[in-house]
């Protein structure tokens, strides 16, 4: 395949063999020609036949497998694998097990080509829960070999939304001016400017287990001057798949006080203080505590810093 692609579409996997065929089998139906987009398969030495998948996929896909020792969880190094690598302007993540609608890149490319400044897209997914108490019903009534008609008929009955769909609700599809909007940037289906996300750091490989790193991703994005926007049309279908609930959101609650080590703002501290209830509200508790913004924040202590060195070379 020749010219440089428009999307580079970047996929952490780990003996998931069977649901990786599901999403590149999905990437072979996009209505964004082949051409115009390179996928990048980041796998964290897997023991089954993920490199076979792969490879079977390349007489289709503009696709590259990239492997490295096993050691731990690590889908944060995975990314910034493909991050490294990616030829494109725009760097869409999907993870491994996500099967896309049709129109899902066309719906990334379309959020980013639609605005004159830089954005992190958050595609919608239908499916997506972090504890899928409901998994059986779900194989069972959802033809997730038929990713739009599944789609279609998700949207009509209003059955397994996105987990995220209450956030939307509450505030509507446009929520870019709340004082955290970083909140709901899941890298289960989403993108950035590769240039940008290169530029904030990456994926911060200090993150262990589930959770957290994309959402710290999402908050340098936000600190960088990227506009979180929702795109619906960068619709996905999560594929059940067995999650450890509890020690997921142990796992999480660690990465979450790593970050308020990390940042230090009170906007950040609440995510370590705060019930995982009330996760979806705590734009509300920013406001009602009146909770300075943390890009001013950041921005004075930056400053600050700037003065101290200035004085120094003085």
């Amino acid at each position: 395949m020749t010219g440089e692609p428009e999307l580079s579409v970047i996929v952490p996997t780990y003996n998931r063999a069977a649901l990786l065929t599901q999403t590149l089998r999905s990437l072979t139906r996009q209505t964004l020609a082949p051409h115009r987009f390179e996928v990048l398969v980041c796998d964290d030495g897997s023991t089954d036949d993920t490199a076979d998948v792969v490879d079977g996929f390349s007489d289709q896909l503009d696709v590259r497998f990239f492997t490295s020792p096993h050691e731990g969880f690590r889908a944060g190094r995975m990314r910034n694998t493909g991050v490294t690598h990616a030829r494109a302007e725009i760097s869409v993540f999907v993870d491994s097990g996500v099967v896309l609608h049709s129109g899902c890149l066309g719906g990334h490319l379309a959020a980013h080509r639609a605005s004159g400044e830089p954005v992190a897209v958050c595609g919608y997914v239908f499916g997506f829960a972090p504890d899928p108490k409901d998994a059986d019903e779900f194989l069972s009534t959802v033809d997730v070999s038929d990713p739009d008609k599944a789609m279609a008929r998700l949207r009509e009955t209003g059955r397994w939304p996105d987990v995220r769909e209450f956030f939307y609700e509450k505030y509507g599809d446009d929520f870019a001016d709340l004082p955290a909007p970083w909140l709901v940037y899941w890298t289960v289906n989403a993108s950035a400017r590769t240039s940008q996300v290169r530029a904030v750091g990456m994926f911060d490989e200090a993150f262990h287990g589930w959770g957290g790193e994309d959402l710290d991703l999402g908050y340098r994005l936000y600190l960088d001057g990227a506009r979180l926007v929702l795109s619906r049309a960068a619709a996905a279908l999560d594929i059940p798949h067995p999650k450890n609930f509890d020690s997921n959101m142990e796992s999480a609650g660690e990465n979450y006080r790593y970050m308020v080590r990390k940042y230090g703002t009170p906007v950040v501290e609440l995510l370590s203080t705060s019930d995982p209830d009330v996760f979806f509200d705590l734009n509300d508790i920013i406001r009602e505590r009146g909770l300075p913004a943390c890009r001013d924040l950041l921005a004075g202590r930056r400053h600050s810093v700037d003065d101290i060195d200035a004085a120094v070379e003085r």
